[in-house]
């Protein structure tokens, strides 16, 4: 076994995680990016992709954990040279998550307007967001499938391939979305709202047939379901279970901010909107480095290799929060233009360049927050992130946003139960990962 993890290796699996993370974010960032530009009350159509697409977001977060769980199932059996005894296991779990994904299909396009009338919309921005939610849904097999394929890959300490379906995903969605929401003249009809919607489906179709094709071509595993259980499903359930809480948690952080932003006017929801959109857009960035930490910690765990760990830990930290000032950077010399690629509205671009540079302050930290999740991930510890992420969101986040709401800062209060939120998140997982390593 190796003694450390070089940058090279580091790189290897981040660089095309980063990619992979940032295509997903693309799909959504080129969807209100296009929408935000129509002629016809793009302020609410702005309004409603963005909602949509922070609940898309949080529920496939939630349901899509048995990523997370096969890639560290996958990546310590790989370590203790025992892949063989996860063979059964993978097309199980990917059966799970396709039940899983239609019963949430299900449920969610019965109860459609009551969920995003929860979101405090109504009139034209909740027609809008349930006409785009009814084609985004279909998504939800398509996206969960692939996502466990891209866990499989990950465990096998391979990124490429799910880079690779990503980007030209992502590509395909630009091109798509542009020319079924504007249309072609004589040749399609404008689609507004509903055409990046279908542009998306179709997008993540073909990324699941390139999924498949790497999974069956270079992968050892195929989709054969055996009458016996395999012994890790039961443990990989557990975890999922504790990770779906998990995120279940988070993504309560997201609704109270989106819930109270819409609360606050279709200025302030269109700006949150671009905001959360660019913050997911870096958090995938980063999230590349967290992909490596998850795939390397888990192997090294399986190979009991502790001083790599703890070494592999502080590089991947650091490269992390460097590519987090870098683009910070960015963004402070396009400050304003940013917010304008999204939308031309005087008022949304005064909002968000209001709010904007407290985003950017909260990036190193959020890094390493990304990071020890991914760290603790691959190690299988999901009860720990668990409680750690309960802790953050209803005494760290619902009490913060609660007393500047109450203060009336408005999209302030949003923003600044972020910042606590991920303090809250961060600093604890380090301590608890040097307390657990360090002298091992």
């Amino acid at each position: 076994m190796k003694s450390t993890i070089s940058f090279k290796d580091i790189n290897k699996l981040a660089i095309p995680a980063i990619f992979a993370g940032i295509s997903e974010s693309i799909i959504s960032l080129t969807d209100i990016a296009i929408v935000g530009n129509v002629k016809e009350n793009s302020v609410e159509a702005l309004a409603a992709v963005g909602l949509v697409g922070s609940f898309l977001s949080a529920i496939i977060w939630i349901v899509a954990q048995t990523k997370t769980s096969i890639s560290a199932a996958v990546s310590q059996h790989l370590g203790a040279n025992r892949i063989f005894a996860v063979k059964t296991l993978v097309p199980q779990a990917i059966l799970f998550n396709f039940i899983l994904s239609i019963l949430l299909f299900l449920f969610t396009t019965f109860f459609v307007n009551e969920i995003f009338t929860a979101y405090n919309a109504e009139g034209l921005l909740l027609t809008y967001a349930k006409e785009y939610y009814l084609i985004r849904a279909w998504g939800f097999p398509l996206t969960l499938i692939t996502f466990a394929l891209y866990g499989v890959f990950r465990g096998l300490q391979n990124t490429i391939w799910a880079m690779k379906c990503s980007l030209t995903g992502a590509i395909i969605n630009v091109i798509l979305t542009y020319f079924f929401v504007f249309g072609i003249d004589g040749l399609l009809p404008a689609m507004h709202i509903k055409g990046a919607a279908y542009a998306s489906v179709i997008a993540q179709s073909i990324m699941l047939i390139m999924a498949f094709y790497y999974f069956f071509k270079y992968t050892p595993f195929n989709l054969a379901l055996r009458k016996t259980i395999n012994p890790s499903l039961k443990p990989l359930i557990i975890m999922s279970f504790n990770f779906i809480i998990r995120t279940a948690t988070l993504n309560v952080a997201i609704y109270l901010a989106n819930a109270y932003a819409t609360g606050y006017g279709k200025n302030y929801i269109a700006a949150q909107s671009i905001l959360m959109n660019i913050w997911l857009f870096f958090s995938f960035f980063i999230d590349g480095y967290a992909s490596a930490g998850n795939a390397l910690s888990g192997r090294l765990l399986g190979e009991k290799n502790y001083n790599a760990l703890w070494k592999m830990s502080k590089d991947i930290s650091k490269y992390a929060i460097i590519i987090a000032i870098i683009l910070i950077a960015i963004c402070l010399a396009f400050y304003k233009q940013i917010g304008l690629l999204f939308n031309q509205e005087t008022e949304v671009i005064k909002v968000f360049v209001s709010v904007f540079w407290l985003v950017l302050i909260m990036q190193p930290i959020n890094a390493l927050a990304y990071i020890y999740d991914g760290i603790f991930k691959g190690m299988g510890d999901a009860k720990f992130l668990r409680n750690n992420l309960l802790f953050a969101t209803f005494c760290g986040f619902i009490p913060t946003l609660l007393l500047f709401d109450y203060l009336d800062f408005k999209l302030y209060s949003v923003w600044l139960a972020f910042a606590v939120w991920m303090c809250c998140r961060s600093f604890p997982l380090m301590y608890i990962f040097k307390k657990n390593f360090v002298d091992k």
